[in-house]
C-alpha cells in the first residue's frame, strides 16, 4: 500500500476514489513516564518514554487507517493529515488521528 500526504503520487494514475479512510489511537500516560518526563522538564533533554509512546500510537493509528482502506480494496491512501491532541482529565491522554482519501492506483 502506498501511503502519502500528497494529493497524487507520480506514475500512479489513480483509477478509483473510493472515499476517506481513518485510523484513531489513545493513548494513556503512566505515572512513571510522568515521573520521568517531569524530571526531562526540570533537568533538560528529550522524553524518549514519551516519543516512543507517540512513534507507537502514529503507527498504530496509520495502521488503522491502512486496514480500512485495504477492506475497500484500495491500495493507497493519498492526502494523509496527522493530528494529535491530549484528552482526559488534566490532558493525561494522547490521542492520535490521521485521514486521507483511500484510492485505487
Amino acid at each position: 500500500m502506498i501511503v502519502t500526504t500528497t494529493p497524487f503520487i507520480e506514475g500512479h494514475p489513480v483509477r478509483e476514489y473510493r472515499g476517506i479512510v481513518t485510523g484513531e489511537t489513545i493513548i494513556g500516560a503512566n505515572f512513571f513516564k510522568d515521573l520521568k518526563a517531569s524530571l526531562t522538564d526540570i533537568f533538560g533533554g528529550r522524553s524518549s518514554a514519551y516519543e516512543k509512546s507517540l512513534r507507537q500510537a502514529k503507527e498504530t493509528a496509520m495502521n488503522e487507517m491502512m486496514q480500512r482502506a485495504n477492506e475497500m480494496g484500495c491500495n493507497g491512501i493519498l492526502g494523509v493529515d496527522l493530528d494529535y491532541e491530549t484528552v482526559g482529565q488534566n490532558g493525561s491522554m494522547l490521542m492520535v488521528t490521521c485521514s486521507g482519501t483511500a484510492v485505487v492506483l
